[in-house]
């Protein structure tokens, strides 16, 4: 049935359209309607940042360790929390048959929605079984661009993008600070392995400049002989051992520290961490620091950017640290210059 609406108008009705009357039912699922538009919003936007996002992660390293701490907790002040919007999926390759390929198919498996690459070889093994999948790298004993894993650091084109530390260009520094920091020292070690040979050339190409004689001595199966190492160096380069980044001495640290003290050894390491465990010195980047970023790396693509459009970032800060109880330990003083320069002086 139409209904005619009128209005008066200088006293006159005046019909003005014909309209259907909206029955009971009708205009209670109108208003019902609008009502809910916004509780409907509401439950999208909360559907959406509870969204679980899982993270594939191949390492050696405890999950508890320094740098994993340092991400979840970045994570954490982003907004994830494990078990109801992110799940974080470690895979060690060393209990994998295969090793790191073993364990990128383990993620692969568990369908992970974005990796977290420290070793070039998960890097490697993703780019060929899965290249669709985002990785976000924390690239700290390999060159993404020399390797082809990235097109360029501004606009690395492909499912890769994340953080870069170029070590190589590091050891000339390295090298420089052993000789102030130890100045009558003029002989030294490198323990080096396959994931940082690179930087042991770059040590050794480095070290005539500065007048410091190096032995060298290559470390292969795991789990890592230090004693039979240290025990094919000639005794006049006993006394300093340097060690690259590599992620097995990055997880023997303790262990490293320990045998230095033990030998009275000085040492020098590439991360604080060493430092903090009882290493002599370091000089590099915050590693920490890295991985927080690369959590926010995670939090960007989980939000809908794609990688190749997130520019590589390279860290600009670097930061020397002394532990002078260790120093104390193993009976040699630290050139005074060394410690006014150094960020950090545990003592």
């Amino acid at each position: 049935m139409l209904v005619r609406d009128s209005v008066l108008i200088f006293g006159r009705r005046v019909l003005t359209r014909e309209t259907k009357p909206v029955r009971r039912r009708e205009f209670i699922s109108l208003v019902g309607g609008a009502a809910a538009s916004p509780i409907l919003s509401a439950v999208n936007l909360r559907a959406q940042q509870t969204a679980m996002t899982r993270v594939g992660i191949v390492t050696i390293q405890s999950p508890t360790s320094a740098p994993y701490a340092a991400f979840r907790q970045r994570l954490g002040e982003l907004g994830y929390i494990e078990g109801q919007n992110l799940t974080l999926d470690f895979v060690n390759p060393i209990r994998q048959s295969e090793g790191g390929a073993g364990a990128v198919q383990e993620l692969i498996r568990r369908k992970v929605d974005i990796v977290l690459a420290i070793y070039q070889a998960t890097m490697a093994a993703v780019v060929a079984a899965a290249p669709s999948i985002p990785v976000v790298m924390v690239a700290v004993d390999y060159d993404p661009l020399a390797l082809g894993y990235i097109k360029s650091l501004a606009q690395p084109a492909t499912e890769v993008t994340g953080l870069y530390l170029q070590q190589i260009d590091l050891a000339k520094k390295r090298v420089e600070l052993l000789t102030q920091a130890l100045p009558d020292v003029h002989a030294a070690t490198v323990f080096w392995d396959a994931a940082s040979e690179d930087q042991w050339k770059a040590t050794a190409s480095a070290a005539p400049e500065f007048a410091l004689q190096l032995a060298d001595v290559q470390l292969l199966d795991q789990p890592y002989d230090y004693e039979k190492a240290l025990a094919q160096v000639p005794p006049d380069f006993r006394s300093v051992v340097v060690f690259p980044a590599s992620p097995v001495f990055y997880r023997d640290r303790e262990r490293l520290a320990e045998f230095a003290v033990r030998h009275k050894i000085a040492t020098e390491f590439a991360f604080r961490e060493w430092v903090d465990a009882g290493g002599l010195f370091s000089y590099g980047v915050n590693f920490a620091a890295m991985f927080r970023r690369a959590a926010e790396f995670v939090d960007m693509i989980a939000k809908g950017s794609k990688p190749g459009n997130l520019p590589v970032e390279q860290p600009t800060k670097f930061e020397l640290v002394v532990n002078l109880k260790t120093a104390k330990a193993i009976g040699i003083a630290i050139s005074p210059s060394i410690l006014v320069r150094a960020d950090a002086v545990i003592e």
